[in-house]
């Protein structure tokens, strides 16, 4: 796998700052929307990227807001408000979300940590040597499968929001 350099693979976001907070509208107590999200650096050989944001501190477990794969690497950029729609007009496709080992939605659902707590946020990006070609609606597990030995670099990007 690629390390990340200054000028390697790299995911940023234009809304937020690496460990800074994640603004109210792309929480569930704001608008719901998915953040602006860009990466830069992707190797040559690159087919595809999956992006998963989790909160690993949820009291249950590294809980799973979102889950999207089969990204074209002619995309470098997902703007805000992403649509959940099973597969977007791009190609790439929603897993389903919303838990810890069990998902019942699909696409972005924002954070909604217990009142008192704040936690951690993290959008990882990986760069794959293939596209997955799973269906919509595949678990975090599926695809984590599936990437293996297929990942040439990845990125992870953190955000903290509380309540």
């Amino acid at each position: 796998m690629q390390e990340c350099t200054q000028n390697g693979f790299r995911l940023y976001s234009p809304a937020f700052q690496e460990g800074g907070s994640l603004p109210q509208m792309f929480t569930g107590d704001g608008l719901d929307l998915s953040p602006p999200l860009c990466w830069q650096g992707m190797p040559t050989n690159c087919v595809s990227l999956c992006l998963l944001m989790e909160d690993p501190d949820a009291p249950l477990g590294n809980w799973l807001h979102w889950l999207l794969f089969d990204i074209p690497r002619t995309i470098h950029a997902l703007p805000a408000g992403l649509e959940r729609a099973a597969v977007l007009t791009n190609g790439a496709r929603h897993g389903r979300c919303w838990g810890v080992h069990h998902y019942e939605r699909m696409g972005y659902f924002g954070p909604l940590p217990p009142y008192g707590s704040v936690h951690r946020y993290c959008f990882t990006l990986r760069a794959l040597d293939c596209r997955l070609g799973l269906s919509p609606g595949v678990t975090r597990e599926q695809v984590n499968e599936a990437c293996h030995h297929h990942v040439l670099a990845q990125d992870t990007l953190t955000a903290i929001y509380g309540r």
